[in-house]
């Protein structure tokens, strides 16, 4: 898998006519290459292929790269931009792109002092970032893994939830749940949002109570294997009022008529409008706060993007089959709360698969 990884950015390295690449984004690192460890550099060629990383990681490197010629980075005697240096020469490369977006202009400007005038330092943008919009049959398979830890965490901790209880006790339990289920962790830090803090898409839980009667935000996700879920759900304990289910149905309905459209060739932007024509026609134009969705791998925020474009903004690319994004519309009304509701959706060849199941 790594192998065909490492072909289809070379296919994408010589469409851009780029002789060499640079990887040092900890996500590109370990997509290409498979070594997880949180130290080090990938160096390719059109022939070859290096993982540079310090004494701490060569057992480890040597057993999930295999693909990749190790050479040892040593803080001291041999840095990381001298053996980069020094490798171009073994190489003959004199022409070096980066990850325009993972490398500081501190680091910049250490590469280009051993790299000299001899290496051209090509500024890239997107270039693994592209391939791994599309989902192969192992990533979707870790994301099926993330989001049942999810659900079944969601289903674990629901029960127990009380109106004297915090919004930070509550995100403490779906983090403990998570890891007794099988996750090396949360997504993210765990939003619960009660009350009025629920107008609030990222709020940070306090130490309000979650109360009676009003709206609670629950977006949590587990990751699993590097991979991440993402969930939401809006919930109430006691009785409903009106309010709450006029709003959440609307974000239903939205969620719901997006989902439906989900398909490939659809443009990313034109999900977003689908879910936020639903929510203007139910009065609640006001309450919308962000985007429809964001894809989900390695990074829980990702392309593709479901959001509107810009009038003399090029037209949004189309789904594709393997893409893997939520679908999280949401209503906020300051006075009140809000509500969103989220899933996990993996775009499939003939429409889309749901991949959360925890009830709604």
């Amino acid at each position: 898998m790594m192998n065909a990884r490492l072909q289809r950015l070379r296919a994408a390295m010589a469409a851009r006519a780029l002789p060499a690449i640079l990887l040092t984004a900890p996500t590109s690192r370990r997509y290409i290459s498979g070594f997880t460890g949180s130290a080090g550099a990938l160096l390719i060629t059109s022939e070859a292929a290096f993982l540079l990383t310090d004494a701490r990681y060569t057992v480890r490197a040597a057993a999930e790269a295999p693909d990749f010629t190790l050479r040892e980075v040593q803080s001291a005697a041999l840095p990381l931009p001298k053996l980069v240096a020094e490798l171009t020469v073994e190489l003959g490369v004199t022409s070096l792109g980066f990850e325009a977006a993972a490398m500081t202009v501190a680091e910049y400007r250490q590469f280009a002092k051993a790299l000299g005038a001899a290496v051209e330092l090509v500024a890239t943008e997107n270039l693994v970032e592209d391939l791994r919009i599309i989902k192969d049959a192992d990533e979707i398979e870790r994301l099926r893994r993330a989001a049942s830890i999810t659900d079944a965490a969601f289903a674990a901790v629901l029960p127990v939830l009380s109106p004297d209880m915090t919004e930070r006790e509550a995100a403490w339990r779906f983090e403990v749940a998570l890891h007794d289920l099988g996750a090396e962790g949360a997504s993210f830090p765990i939003i619960v949002a009660a009350g009025r803090n629920s107008a609030r898409p990222h709020h940070a839980p306090g130490d309000d109570r979650l109360g009676e009667g009003q709206p609670i935000i629950i977006d949590m996700g587990a990751r699993f294997d590097g991979y991440h879920a993402d969930l939401t759900r809006t919930i109430v304990l006691g009785q409903s009022d009106d309010t709450f289910r006029a709003v959440y149905a609307a974000t239903l309905a939205a969620q719901q008529a997006a989902i439906c459209a989900l398909r490939p060739g659809l443009p990313w932007s034109e999900a977003d409008l689908i879910a936020r024509r639903q929510i203007e026609e139910a009065g609640y134009a006001r309450g919308i706060a962000h985007s429809l969705g964001h894809g989900v791998g390695l990074v829980v925020h990702e392309a593709p993007w479901l959001r509107i474009t810009a009038p003399d903004a090029p037209p949004a690319p189309p789904l594709q089959a393997g893409m893997v994004t939520s679908v999280e519309p949401g209503i906020y009304l300051p006075e009140w709360g809000g509500a969103r509701i989220e899933d996990l959706v993996l775009i499939t060849a003939d429409g889309c698969e749901v991949l959360s199941r925890a009830a709604k």
